[in-house]
């Protein structure tokens, strides 16, 4: 059963104009360590950033909370798998919240799809609920 649908759009070019003026307190507020690393190490930096961006706005609204309720930027991090598939994980509030909104005998699981096209970024994010192993 479907938890939660986000989704959101960012703009590149104020994400890169926000990096040029708050720098590294921007991105230490908002990302992880290992966001900034691939980050960095991608040709379009603010692209990359801005899809992140996207993606925990889009993951805070399938939660059902927007940045309210003491979610942090932090709480929700992408990541990617060797096949380039992103993946959300949360901690923190976001975690205490997911598994708030997860029924009882279920595991709650966080898809995240990103893509852009300049000057645009967009994220969805969709929270779906299964039955746990063994539970049916």
């Amino acid at each position: 059963m479907i938890l939660g649908i986000g989704t959101d759009l960012a703009n590149i070019e104020r994400i890169a104009a926000t990096l040029q003026r708050f720098g590294d307190r921007f991105r230490n507020r908002v990302f992880t360590d290992t966001e900034q690393q691939k980050a960095e190490r991608r040709m379009d930096v603010a692209g990359t950033y801005a899809k992140r961006w996207a993606a925990k706005e889009a993951c805070s609204k399938a939660l059902g909370t927007g940045l309210r309720m003491g979610i942090s930027w932090k709480d929700m991090a992408v990541s990617n798998l060797h096949s380039g598939q992103p993946v959300m994980h949360l901690t923190g509030w976001a975690a205490v919240r997911l598994a708030e909104m997860t029924p009882e005998g279920h595991e709650a699981i966080v898809h995240v799809t990103l893509t852009d096209d300049h000057p645009w970024a967009q994220a969805f994010v969709v929270i779906e609920a299964r039955p746990a192993a063994g539970k049916t």
